[in-house]
């Protein structure tokens, strides 16, 4: 009990020090944006190239969420943190940088999914992050949008349906298919270390 009630207390000055840092940004305080830049640049940056794969494409991205962050900031009501509502704000812009450049996702007849024997679980493979985010960088556009909007940001297939202007079935599809292409760039990577 003691632990959860320090947790608690704790995460309650960091919401306190991060509106405080929120109203000095609001009243223009350049070093307050500065410092709530660079407390969330890095996990932004993260999210960004999870979506759009590209360093110089999430670069931007991030560059102009900041802008759109700094902008906007009278808009926060306060009703998430500070975080989430900037995280919403990558993810928006995100997405919309790839709908400007009309990064193909495949429409799927619900009837028409292959499904393939699974022959072996991610279970199976001994897998660390930087696996992961190769085998994340290595899906098609189209599997690793959905993908990274469902597993790794929290979205449900309705809500990237709507995100992305495709049929529910398509993100399930595109998520399904992901999730086989990423299991399989693993498996081969661990038979591959294996046999060396």
């Amino acid at each position: 009990m003691g632990a959860e009630r320090l947790k608690s207390k704790s995460a309650k000055m960091q919401e306190e020090v991060h509106n405080a840092l929120v109203q000095d940004c609001l009243s223009g305080d350049r070093k307050a944006q500065y410092r709530l830049y660079r407390l969330y640049n890095k996990a932004m940056f993260n999210t960004c190239i999870r979506i759009l794969k590209s360093r110089e494409d999430a670069e931007d991205v991030l560059q102009n969420s900041f802008i759109d962050v700094f902008t906007k900031l009278e808009m926060y009501r306060g009703d998430a943190t500070i975080g989430a509502w900037i995280k919403r704000i990558v993810i928006n812009n995100c997405i919309n940088y790839l709908k400007k450049k009309r990064i193909p996702l495949t429409e799927v007849d619900q009837n028409k999914i292959e499904t393939q024997p699974n022959q072996s679980t991610l279970d199976d493979v001994k897998i660390d992050v930087e696996k992961i985010t190769n085998a994340l960088s290595q899906l098609p556009n189209g599997y690793r949008v959905v993908f990274s909007l469902y597993a790794i940001e929290g979205y449900d297939h309705n809500e990237i349906a709507e995100i992305l202007d495709i049929s529910v079935s398509t993100s399930k599809s595109q998520y399904s298919r992901a999730k086989n292409k990423m299991k399989q760039i693993l498996i081969d990577k661990q038979h591959l270390m294996q046999n060396s």
